[in-house]
Order: C-alpha cells, then sequence, then structure tokens
C-alpha cells in the first residue's frame, strides 16, 4: 500500500504519519502541481484498503459507501482541526464534536436489543459498522492526542503551493517531501531572479 500511496501521488509519507495516523488520515487527500488532486479514500474498496493497510480494519470487510463517507467525513473535521491548531485559530466546534463524537460512538458491550414481538438478546452492532467505528475511535483518539502533545508545537502544513499536506516540522525543514522541499526552494529563486534588475 505504501507504494501504492508513492505511486499514486508521487509523494512519499510525510514526516509523523508513522507515528499518527490521523496525520496519515489527513494526507489521504493531496493536491499536487497543475491542478491535480489524489483521493485516497474515493471509494469503498480504497476507503477500506487504506484502512487495512493502517491496521484498521481487515482486507475483507466489505465497506460500503456510508462506511467510506463517514471516513472521508472525519477527515475533514481533522483536517479542519490541524489547520486550526498550524494557523494558531480556534477550532470549529464541529470539529470538536465529530471529534468526540467519533471516540465515544464504540460500545464496550453488546447492546440490548429488544422489540415488539422478538424475546430481549444481546447482539453487536452490524460487524462492518463496528469495524468502521473503532477505526474511527483510533483516528480521532491519535488526532485528539497528537494535538494536546508536545508535538503539537511541531505541527505544521507543508510549505509548497499548492501542496495541502500536514507533518511534523523537524529541524528547519518544513515540506512534506523532497519534491515539495525543492519545488519551494525553485519558486524561491525564481522570484529573486524576476526581482533583481536586468
Amino acid at each position: 500500500m505504501r507504494e501504492s500511496v508513492t505511486r499514486q501521488t508521487g509523494l512519499p509519507p510525510a514526516h509523523g504519519e508513522d507515528e499518527h495516523l490521523s496525520l496519515a488520515l489527513a494526507n489521504s487527500a493531496v493536491t499536487l502541481p497543475g491542478g491535480h488532486s489524489v483521493d485516497l479514500l474515493t471509494t469503498p474498496a480504497t476507503a477500506n484498503q487504506w484502512l487495512a493497510h493502517h491496521g484498521l480494519a481487515p482486507v475483507d470487510a466489505d465497506m460500503q459507501e456510508v462506511c467510506a463517507t463517514r471516513v472521508r467525513a472525519l477527515r475533514e473535521q481533522v483536517s479542519s482541526l490541524f489547520a486550526s491548531r498550524v494557523g494558531g485559530l480556534a477550532p470549529s466546534p464541529e470539529a470538536v464534536t465529530a471529534i468526540n463524537d467519533a471516540m465515544t460512538r464504540v460500545p464496550t458491550a453488546s447492546l440490548l436489543q429488544w422489540d415488539a414481538g422478538t424475546e430481549p438478546c444481546r447482539r453487536v452492532p452490524h460487524p462492518t459498522t463496528a469495524i468502521v467505528d473503532h477505526a474511527l475511535a483510533a483516528l480521532a483518539a491519535d488526532a485528539a492526542d497528537l494535538i494536546t502533545s508536545p508535538d503539537a508545537e511541531r505541527l505544521t502544513s507543508c510549505g509548497s503551493t499548492p501542496c495541502n499536506r500536514y507533518l511534523l516540522r523537524y529541524g528547519r525543514r518544513h515540506w512534506c517531501s523532497t519534491r515539495c522541499g525543492d519545488r519551494a526552494r525553485a519558486a524561491r529563486a525564481y522570484a529573486r531572479r524576476s526581482e533583481s534588475p536586468a
């Protein structure tokens, strides 16, 4: 899968994705130069593949569109929180609510079901839904942990336009990849040449 992600985006994982799956989630939709974009969660199959690669779901979870939509929705809220943290802005209440909801949605026991005409029993929710609930809870908890940890001071967005990926800054590097760093340096050099008198 890692090779597939690099092949699809042309970019290796951003620094910090190995430690924080929420960074990988936020970076699963990337804007590339030339107006191109890649979304690794566009279909239930690709969302299932992404979750499986990160150890959050079995390969054969048989995910449906409703579950893939929930994964993409959490990605948007995590990205919103990261943007707020990087920009020093207050987060949207919807993003905070979405993270808290994802963390608390996972049932810790089989639930009581008792409808008119049936005997009471205890059952786990639909297996695929339960898998997605657990995956979203893990991703939301990771995002909350990252935002409240010392690593939050190193959280930044890629400094190369139009890239929209997040990373944990180390040293002076604030690009998600060598490719983005080269592009940013080339843009700065071009701007300097354009500004200097002939």
